[in-house]
Order: structure tokens, then C-alpha cells, then sequence
């Protein structure tokens, strides 16, 4: 039996996850790091949330922000490494698309800024590339003045 046989599920939930592991997490993938200020403050103003936990540890999430009417942001999608190729991107897109499907109003915009390759994830549930009619830009935040 393989070492990917043997293991369970991930247990999914819809919850915040705690700041320090938010941050660990989206380091451990590679992602940009945040300030535990900016999780304290910016993860309980998710509009949704979907965490995978195995044996208690936060190995995958994604969430929802946005002003609940207008527009939607799809934010943080993110697996730890050691859980590639298992699918759980793509479970995790599942809950936030079945959000989406119960609360978006008809005519809202939903958006999200796609890596690569995680772009081919994000085309199967129907999202498609905003140029040459708009571009993706993004402003980052300069470091604070001490």
C-alpha cells in the first residue's frame, strides 16, 4: 500500500483558521508571507471560509471576501505541499463555488487573481481571462514607517 493509500481525508470545515497557522501555511506553500497583524485583523472579515485539517493541522483553505453584494474576491486558495496532487484544491473550490451559487446575486463579480498553474483549477470551474478587455493590477503595500 502506498504512503497515499494509507492516508484519510482531510476533515473539511467551514471556519477561520487561527492567524499563525493561516501565515504557516501560506508560507510553507510558497506563497507571500503576511504580518500576524494583517491575519488578525483581515481573516474574521471573511465573507466565507473552507479549512482541510489532517490530524488537526491546517493543510489546506480558501475563502470569500468582498461587501456581500457587488463584488466577490476568491483569496488564499492554498494546499500544503506534502498534500499535492490529492484533489483538495479542487474540494476546496467545490465548497467556495457552492457558496457562491447560494449567495451571489445574479450580475455580482466574482474575481480572482490566479498563479500559475493553478490557473487550469480555476478554469474548470468556469473562470476565464480578463484580457485584452481589462486587466489584472494589483498595488502592494508599501513597508510602515517605524
Amino acid at each position: 500500500m502506498t504512503d497515499h493509500a494509507q492516508r484519510s481525508e482531510p476533515i473539511l470545515a467551514h471556519e477561520i483558521p487561527q492567524p499563525e497557522e493561516y501565515i504557516e501555511l501560506r508560507v510553507a506553500a510558497g506563497m507571500s508571507p503576511r504580518t500576524l497583524e494583517a491575519a488578525q485583523n483581515g481573516l474574521p472579515n471573511s465573507l466565507f471560509c473552507v479549512t482541510l485539517r489532517e490530524e488537526g493541522r491546517l493543510v489546506g483553505m480558501g475563502r470569500v471576501l468582498g461587501d456581500g453584494g457587488c463584488a466577490y474576491l476568491i483569496s488564499d486558495i492554498v494546499v500544503h505541499p506534502s498534500m499535492h496532487r490529492r484533489g483538495l484544491g479542487k474540494r476546496i473550490m467545490i465548497e467556495i463555488e457552492t457558496y457562491l451559487d447560494a449567495n451571489v446575486p445574479p450580475r455580482s463579480f466574482v474575481s480572482l487573481i490566479a498563479d500559475t498553474p493553478a490557473d487550469a483549477l480555476y478554469r474548470h470551474f468556469g473562470f476565464i481571462d480578463t484580457a485584452p478587455a481589462s486587466i489584472g493590477m494589483y498595488r502592494p503595500s508599501p513597508p510602515r514607517q517605524s
